[in-house]
């Protein structure tokens, strides 16, 4: 009762999620089959962006081409919910919740005909039913955050501005900040900004509001996917720490994470976030002071961050944006990367071997568009963060130049697709 258990991959039908929720699943993963209901054709062209159909990519005369709808999927899970009620109906069991864990509604099924190596496979083990006594602990038995999730106090203390009665208009140009805001934050706080970001899409859509309308200031340790679908206008501080998925498909906005001014250790050699932050980010920025752990920026279209050194696969199929990495890298940088631009300190001299060359080219830093591009992130993550490290490599500019590498996607030769102007950040 500590944990749900999840059952992902191949999931297709009812009878699927029958047998998962029999074998013990309590949560039930879409991937493909979600994607199919909207028109994908399989072609798998997933990181060559290159989707015939405009399912996965970027370019635009591609991505007209895409007909599908939020109403296609919804379809196909009803459909799939109306299997699942029929067989459920069928063993006489009323809700999903009886069902879970029950291998005693299972029967082995002899086939003819089976190839040798196949007849040694014993399923016993799977067939095991447990003793019989009560059905306890079937499902979570405690709402962890409580009654009053964090987001919801976040709404209500910003009610005023989200609803535009603030002291910024959400229509007007004017950059400043409506409310400010702060909390402690622990572990358990999942997903903090997303229903604040959901309120604000839900009035203003992809506008948001104007920069730092809502400027909140966090203090402790954030659970998984802080600032996840993070929009204009929201400017959310971490002193502390994050977990995996910080800035989730985040569209604008503002993330800023750094540690205590008392700590003791040096920032760039210390995890501050965990892993897959940004994945799918499509705007907004990112400064964290310290490092990042693995797949940081995995499809990333269009955000800008810095951090101070990450693990492996970094800038994975990243179509967009630009990432500024004052650090070491893990292996593997750049697999399938198709567009935006990363640039890479690399004072220990190590970057070469660990970028996948296979859609990726290195230059260094020497147009004059990607030198303002390093500065102007540089100087803004010393403001945000107050990092040495950022005000070391500013301090000595001249000689640390030549230390960086430009990763750009083969055969773009040098363009440069997205500049950081004055008015983003």
């Amino acid at each position: 009762e500590k944990v749900i258990l999840r059952a992902d991959g191949g999931m297709k039908t009812g009878r699927d999620l029958l047998l998962a929720a029999v074998f013990g699943a309590e949560e039930y993963g879409f991937g493909t089959a979600a994607v199919v209901a909207t028109g994908c054709v399989m072609t798998r062209q997933c990181h060559l962006n290159t989707c015939p159909v405009g399912v996965a990519t970027q370019d635009p005369k591609l991505r007209a081409r895409f007909g599908g709808a939020p109403e296609m999927v919804v379809n196909y899970m009803c459909f799939v919910a109306q299997e699942l009620r029929e067989s459920m109906a069928a063993l006489g069991v009323r809700t999903l919740e009886e069902l879970i864990g029950r291998t005693d509604l299972l029967t082995m099924r002899t086939l003819p005909d089976l190839p040798p190596k196949a007849k040694t496979v014993t399923l016993e083990l799977l067939m095991t039913s447990v003793e019989e006594g009560p059905r306890i602990h079937t499902v979570a038995r405690n709402d962890w955050e409580g009654d009053d999730p964090l987001d919801n106090r976040i709404i209500a203390d910003a009610k005023s501005v989200v609803e535009g009665r603030g002291k910024v208009h959400p229509h007007t140009n004017t950059v400043g900040v409506g409310v400010k805001l702060s909390y402690p934050i622990r572990n358990i706080h999942r997903t903090v900004g997303a229903r604040l970001a959901g309120e604000i899409a839900k009035r203003y859509g992809d506008k948001g509001l104007p920069t730092a309308t809502i400027d909140v200031v966090f203090r402790g340790v954030a659970g998984p996917s802080f600032g996840a679908f993070c929009v204009n206008g929201m400017r959310l501080t971490l002193i502390g720490e994050a977990n995996d998925y910080v800035g989730k498909g985040m569209g604008g906005g503002e993330l800023i994470i750094r540690p205590p001014d008392e700590s003791p250790f040096a920032w760039h050699k210390n995890v501050i976030i965990g892993n897959t932050c940004l994945y799918g980010a499509t705007g907004g920025v990112l400064y964290a002071g310290g490092r990042a752990g693995e797949r940081f920026g995995v499809r990333n279209s269009g955000a800008l961050a810095v951090v101070e050194g990450l693990g492996d696969h970094g800038c994975e199929y990243m179509t967009g944006g630009i990432v500024l990495i004052l650090g070491e890298t893990g292996r593997n940088f750049g697999a399938g990367m198709t567009g935006g631009r990363a640039y890479v300190l690399d004072q220990e001299r190590r970057f070469e071997k660990r970028v996948n060359m296979e859609l990726v080219e290195l230059a260094r830093l020497e147009a004059s568009e990607d030198i303002d591009n390093v500065r102007t992130l540089l100087e803004r993550h010393f403001v945000a963060t107050k990092s040495n490290l950022a005000l070391e490599t500013l301090t000595n500019w001249d000689d640390v130049q030549e230390l960086c590498w430009v990763v750009i996607p083969r055969g773009s030769g040098a363009k440069l697709e997205q500049v950081v102007s004055a008015k983003e950040g």
